[in-house]
């Protein structure tokens, strides 16, 4: 499975190394990703989710009814 949020979409970005020399080589920033498991009241069962950190605390702010909401909108 890619290493891609299921819920922003978030993936890994393409940058430089730079040394003191300014000598640049070709590195990834991988996106901090985390497996974890969701109740949802409405439909009654658990969710298990592979989210960013970034999404985990935008969940834990409005709650995963209304940040699966927003998600299906995009």
């Amino acid at each position: 499975m890619s290493r891609v949020c299921e819920l922003t979409g978030k993936k890994a970005m393409v940058g430089n190394n730079v040394s003191h020399a300014m000598n640049k080589t070709k590195r990834k920033f991988s996106v901090n990703l985390v497996k974890k498991r969701f109740y949802i009241p409405e439909e009654d069962r658990w969710v298990t989710l592979k989210i960013s950190t970034a999404a985990l605390k935008t969940i834990n702010k409005v709650g995963i009814s209304a940040a699966l909401k927003k998600a299906q909108g995009k």
